[in-house]
């Protein structure tokens, strides 16, 4: 535990050091072209920390019912007994990338790599000596290009894959990951903005979550729409089959500005997989925060 304190600790120095590059005082929607370097103007070079997701942290989030005792289809990965978890906990995401390859494949794609985190504590629960109740690691390489085509009346910017892999670095019975291939594109159209990522889930020689994609999904929709200090988006995964069809989950967002940089941020979701440990777990959630970095 000690170690993974640390790395967060560390990762977080790296991020703020760089808050000029991804920081903002307003509350907007930066175009697709800003976020993924498409034009020669917008290109910064390679190397250079910019922001991923949003970056949010939020001391009040309220659950309907905790995952106190985890499982697993695997049963090598099943809590034995269960743990006594509060409805109230505090929740942050950082997560930034940096553009490795430039101007690869005749000048038509970049590489990158970008890393995000999600941090479950439980700050308020005394009984069980407020630990991190589940930390989850999501680095990423990223082959993205730049395209044009019109559908529905969006227009659509960027066309790519990526190697995911996902996991909350726990030991057993808590271990969970998984790896994808990752597919995406991205469109825009005045103040709303779309992103579509399906993905292929990778064989593991061990599975810890094997029914993970029936639960939590085989692809995910962002929709982001901005007006002048507001923002709101919708973040949904679903497994795309008929038998699972009330499976997956949502979550909707409001980013709102208070005063210069300080943003608040208010989040509801439902459903299951919240975190990896609670891909099979279905619950409700709301918290109440601030925002660091939005869309």
């Amino acid at each position: 535990m000690l170690k993974l304190r640390f790395l967060f600790a560390a990762l977080f120095f790296i991020s703020t050091i760089k808050a000029q590059l991804i920081t903002d005082n307003n509350v907007h929607i930066k175009s697709i072209a800003e976020r993924w370097e498409l034009t020669d103007s917008l290109k910064r070079g390679t190397f250079l920390l910019t922001s991923y997701k949003p970056f949010y942290f939020s001391a009040g989030r309220w659950s309907n019912k905790p995952n106190n005792q985890p499982y697993s289809e695997n049963p090598m990965y099943s809590a034995a007994s269960p743990t006594e978890y509060n409805n109230y906990e505090a929740r942050f995401q950082l997560s930034f990338k940096t553009k490795v390859l430039q101007d690869i494949f005749w000048g038509h794609g970049n590489l990158w790599a970008a890393y995000t985190q999600k941090a479950h504590w439980q700050i308020y629960n005394t009984k069980v000596s407020r630990p991190f109740r589940e930390l989850n690691y999501e680095p990423e390489l990223l082959l993205n290009f730049g395209v044009k085509y019109k559908l529905f009346g969006f227009e659509g910017k960027t066309l790519g894959m990526a190697f995911n892999h996902q996991s909350n670095g726990r030991d057993l019975p808590n271990s969970r990951s998984w790896n994808r291939v990752m597919f995406h594109t991205a469109m825009e159209r005045k103040n709303w903005q779309i992103t579509l990522r399906p993905w292929v889930r990778l064989k593991d020689a061990e599975d810890e979550n094997p029914a993970i994609s029936d639960y939590l999904g085989r692809g995910e929709v962002t929709v982001v729409y901005g007006q002048p200090k507001h923002q709101f988006y919708f973040v949904g995964t679903h497994p795309f089959t008929f038998k699972h069809i009330s499976r997956g989950s949502a979550q909707f967002n409001w980013v709102f500005q208070l005063h210069a940089h300080l943003k608040g941020h208010v989040q509801f979701s439902s459903g299951y997989g919240e975190t990896l440990i609670d891909y099979n777990h279905s619950q409700r959630t709301l918290g109440l925060g601030i925002s660091f970095v939005d869309w």
